[in-house]
């Protein structure tokens, strides 16, 4: 504005000393104001509404399942811990295992993995999920398959995508605790006879993983009635980032104690799945399998 001031000052002195027409004096007029005004009545845009924060677990599992199945598929890496004590001597094995899992419908699994015994005795173990049915190769036996309801193939697969859903079922038990950027999500139940607890969702679980055990211990002679075994812990976490919601890893753990004699036998399980990132690779039943 300033600028304009002086160029038209300069104008007007011009036009006195020379007899300027009055067409230069039109000429020196400012010029109008020509700065933008906003439309009378106009109304600035509402700001976007902020997303509702989570809060319970049936929240958190609904963003988990969101992020997990916008991705094809998972890579998931497993360790796991099995062991039987009775008198003071122990048997039992640990296990290690890499997993792809798809994400889409159906869904696929595709594990390969090894075992150890306490006996030092290695075994590899490969595990195909297709279409609602296991596939199971244990050392050099050949290829068995069942529907996932077989406890003894149920007890093969480890899927941390699965358990969304077994949390959903556990309903208001889930417990959910958010600390350093990862919500952890857990069940519980203490310890108990088992007809006390028997209807908790974590400790049918247990029993589902007790129940191969459990058959090999009646077929060696002994009884082990489930009136008579204590459930010492059942535990079962979900930790998720709390930023992109994803599953960081999966825990089951439990103890329960089976009668026998004036004694009883201890049986111990704990396995982990931990996210190792998304996959695009396909599952699909090799030729010969099944």
């Amino acid at each position: 504005m300033g600028k304009r001031l002086a160029m038209t000052a300069a104008l007007v002195v011009s036009a006195a000393l020379t007899g300027c027409s009055a067409d230069a004096d039109d000429a020196a007029l400012p010029e109008p104001d020509r700065r933008a005004t906003a439309p009378v009545g106009a109304t600035p845009e509402p700001e976007p509404a902020p997303e509702p924060t989570p809060e319970t677990s049936a929240e958190f599992l609904a963003l988990a399942k969101q992020a997990m199945a916008a991705q094809e598929g998972w890579r998931f890496s497993v360790q796991g811990s099995e062991e039987l004590v009775l008198q003071g001597h122990k048997s039992g094995a640990t296990y290690s295992a890499q997993v792809h899992r798809t994400t889409g419908e159906p869904w696929a699994l595709h594990s390969v993995g090894s075992s150890r015994s306490s006996k030092g005795v290695t075994e590899s173990e490969e595990l195909y999920v297709v279409d609602g049915v296991g596939y199971v190769k244990e050392g050099d036996a050949a290829w068995r398959h069942g529907p996932l309801s077989d406890p003894e193939i149920a007890g093969k697969v480890e899927d941390p995508v699965a358990a969304l859903d077994t949390f959903e079922e556990y309903g208001d038990a889930v417990s959910v605790t958010a600390a350093d950027q990862r919500i952890e999500l857990r069940v519980r139940t203490a310890s108990a006879a088992l007809p006390a607890v028997r209807d908790q969702g974590v400790v049918r679980k247990a029993l589902r993983e007790l129940a191969p055990t459990l058959e090999q211990l009646r077929a060696a002679g002994v009884p082990a009635p489930e009136s008579g075994i204590t459930v010492e812990r059942a535990e079962e976490t979900l930790v998720l980032n709390s930023l992109t919601h994803q599953v960081t890893s999966h825990t089951f753990r439990c103890v329960l104690r089976i009668p026998h004699g004036t004694g009883s036998i201890r049986y111990g399980q704990a396995v982990t799945e931990r996210t190792s990132g998304p996959s695009e690779r396909a599952v699909v039943l090799p030729e010969g399998v099944g």
